[in-house]
This record gives structure tokens, C-alpha cells and sequence, in this order.
């Protein structure tokens, strides 16, 4: 006969299993829901345990302690609101490939200056020209930061939650970029994000507005865009990385970087 104190063991030891369980098929939701940057690497954190499907680091894995959040070394962003425009298809190709591109933004943590290259990814440089010249990244937060790894910080989403996009997507170009040695994208890279799962050909070219900065050489498969480098703002870079980046939303899976990184205006020139 089962004694009271075993039975409230199984009891306990069964509710730990449903809890496991639900938390396991969470994980599994977002996963598939969130799969933004290089959904075939798998990032190891300093504690060893917890394995992250992507450069995104979606998983929504829970830390078992958290400590304080560090002071935000950056300043207030601007008055203004994130942009709400989407648009059914591609810009129309206006982009000039031997024109020289370059790119300022302008955010609350300091001035990041990128060099374009549509030569080599007219589609996506064309694109992003279009977006800044709309306002599209304006009063947007760079949503994730990823530190362990890889070192990535990544922008362009308006709604700030790894899921965001101007309603049309780009195709993938400079795959084959000689830059992209060995699986890794240098230090300095600007490339765009996307969907693809590292599986199905069908969720290539599905680029959009998000977009990532290699602070340091990270290996990854060469599935992501790159369409520029970063000419300045390396030490701002830096400080947003050193602040560190929160544990994984629960419902984004989103690895936020402590920082309060907004970009109060992205502007494009030509020359």
C-alpha cells in the first residue's frame, strides 16, 4: 500500500514531468517560429547546457539565475515612434552598382558608419536604401545581441521582435563571397537575416528588413547575405556587447542586449 508521503512524491515528481514536458514543446514552438539567423549552428553557452538552434539564439531556454542588469551605457533615444509601413513587393531596382554606398546610423549608443556594396548585392542594397530613405529603420530598437559563439548585433525589425518585415522578400546574392572563408563571417561583416531553416529550399530568399553586425569573426554557413562592411563605430559595438544581452524570451526567444540600442536615423548616400 502506497504511504501518504510516496504518494505526494509521485505526485510532485509527476507535475515535474508535465512542467518539463510543456516547456519542452515551448521551446520547440519557438524554435520553429523565430528561426532569423543560422538555424543549422548551434551556440554552446559559457555553462555548457543550454544548445541554441541559431545565431538568434531562439530557444527560449530558462536560466536558472539571472544577475542584476548592468547600467545602460547608452543615451535616450529620440522622440518618435518605429515605423508601421509594409509594402506588397520589392522596391523597384534603382540601385546605381558603380556608384559608391554608404550608410550612417545613427543610434543612442553611438554613430555606426557601413559601407554598401551593390556590385555584389544590388537587390539588398537597393532595398535597404529604399527602407532608410522611408524611415523604415528610424526610432527602431536593435532587437538582439548574441556574444556567445558568434557576435552578432542584430536590427532592422521595427516591432522589435525577431518576426518583423516590410511585407516583400529579397532574394539571397554573394553567397560565394571570398570574404566568407571557411564558414566564417569576419569581423566588420553587415549581412542580411532570413528564414531559411538549413532544410527546405523553399524558405531560401526570404530576406527582408533585418539585418546583423559582425563585431567579431563568427562561424556560420555561408546563408546570409553580405552586402557591406563596417567602416566606423566598432569601439560602439563594443560597449553594446560588454553591457551583455538578457536570457531568451519566453515568447520570442529573443537574447535582447542590455543596452537600450535604438537607431534614431539610418541615412544612405551615394557618391
Amino acid at each position: 500500500m502506497v504511504s501518504k508521503d510516496q504518494r505526494r512524491r509521485q505526485l510532485a515528481r509527476e507535475k515535474f514531468e508535465r512542467q518539463q514536458q510543456r516547456r519542452s514543446v515551448a521551446r520547440r514552438k519557438t524554435k520553429r517560429r523565430n528561426v532569423i539567423v543560422a538555424s543549422a549552428v548551434a551556440v554552446a553557452l559559457a555553462a555548457g547546457v543550454a544548445a541554441y538552434a541559431s545565431a538568434g539564439l531562439t530557444g527560449g531556454d530558462e536560466a536558472a539565475s539571472a544577475p542584476p542588469a548592468p547600467r545602460n551605457p547608452c543615451g535616450a533615444p529620440a522622440k518618435g515612434t518605429p515605423s508601421k509601413k509594409t509594402w506588397k513587393k520589392e522596391p523597384a531596382m534603382s540601385v546605381d552598382t558603380s556608384a559608391s554606398y554608404a550608410a550612417k546610423l545613427s543610434t543612442t549608443c553611438g554613430t555606426i558608419e557601413l559601407k554598401l556594396d551593390p556590385g555584389k548585392a544590388p537587390h539588398t542594397v537597393n532595398s535597404f536604401a529604399f527602407l532608410a530613405g522611408q524611415g523604415y529603420f528610424d526610432h527602431s530598437k536593435c532587437h538582439r545581441l548574441v556574444d556567445a559563439g558568434i557576435h552578432v548585433l542584430q536590427c532592422g525589425d521595427p516591432t522589435a521582435t525577431g518576426s518583423g518585415n516590410p511585407g516583400y522578400s529579397l532574394p539571397d546574392e554573394n553567397l560565394k563571397d571570398p570574404r566568407l572563408k571557411g564558414g566564417v563571417y569576419p569581423a566588420g561583416t553587415v549581412a542580411m537575416a532570413n528564414s531559411y531553416n538549413g532544410k527546405d529550399e523553399k524558405t531560401r530568399n526570404s530576406g527582408g528588413s533585418q539585418f546583423f553586425l559582425v563585431f567579431q569573426d563568427s562561424r556560420l554557413p555561408p546563408n546570409y547575405t553580405p552586402f557591406g562592411t563596417i567602416t566606423g563605430g566598432m569601439d560602439v559595438l563594443r560597449k553594446i556587447a560588454d553591457a551583455g544581452a538578457t536570457s531568451p524570451d519566453p515568447q520570442t526567444g529573443n537574447t535582447a542586449p542590455h543596452a537600450h540600442v535604438v537607431i534614431d536615423k539610418a541615412t544612405v548616400t551615394t557618391s
